[in-house]
């Protein structure tokens, strides 16, 4: 049986799993590897050269140019590909809102995850790379998701994927069906749940309207929702 190797991205497959952070700047070059570039076909006896932290090569043997100097490692038997994206995930411990509402829009569940949680190093082993990690489905609203690359760290902010100006990047997670079901506050049935959200959902848009017109005058300003500004995000 193949042996796989998560990720030819290289966060998850050369730094973070296979060398010390001393060699990041070094070149490797991965030899004989079976590669699935999902771009593309698969390559049955591939090369893959990676120098400081990008792929600059990949392809057939014999069609790779491996650089003066670069480790060279045999992959025979291996299988390389990119890391996966998970887009449904629970893991370092994270928790939601609690049974005093239905909707939670403004619980975030970077405020609750540990970065030291055994999970993430088992999605690692399994080839995950990147992931959407959100509370449960027990809330029509259960709170606002973050949006990870998996490393060995120790703090959350060095998990966070972020735009260009710095703002964790996450969405909110919603539940229909039978899980947010139950007694008061929560809804009894389906229609009802649906009923909750869309109302809530208009609350946020009039909320937005009401910041917009306010032109940053403190005085016009609605008096501040977190839970209706998150689902404004969401709205825009």
């Amino acid at each position: 049986m193949r042996r796989i190797l998560p990720g030819a991205t290289l966060a998850a497959f050369v730094l973070a799993m296979l060398f010390p952070a001393a060699t990041q700047a070094q070149t490797h070059a991965f030899t004989g590897a079976h590669i699935i570039p999902i771009d593309g076909p698969e390559i049955e006896n591939g090369t893959l050269v990676i120098e400081g932290d990008r792929i600059v090569a990949v392809g057939p043997a014999g069609e790779v140019d491996i650089p003066r100097g670069a480790q060279t490692h045999d992959a025979s038997g291996m299988v390389i590909m990119p890391g996966l994206v998970d887009t449904h995930s629970h893991v370092g411990e994270v928790e939601g809102g609690d049974r005093s509402a239905a909707m939670h829009p403004d619980v975030r569940v970077i405020d609750s995850i540990n970065p030291r949680d055994a999970g993430f190093q088992k999605a690692q082993a399994g080839g995950v790379t990147t992931a959407n990690i959100m509370s449960g489905s027990g809330h029509l609203l259960s709170g606002q998701t973050l949006y990870v690359k998996y490393r060995d760290v120790d703090v959350i902010g060095d998990l966070m994927i972020t735009d260009a100006d710095g703002n964790w990047l996450g969405g909110v997670k919603m539940a229909n069906g039978t899980n947010p079901r139950g007694n008061s506050p929560f809804p009894g049935t389906r229609a009802k749940a649906a009923a909750m959200v869309r109302a809530e959902y208009i609350k946020a848009q009039e909320y937005a309207e009401k910041v917009a017109e306010a032109e940053g005058d403190p005085e016009k300003m609605p008096a501040r929702d977190l839970g209706l500004e998150a689902l404004g995000t969401v709205l825009s």
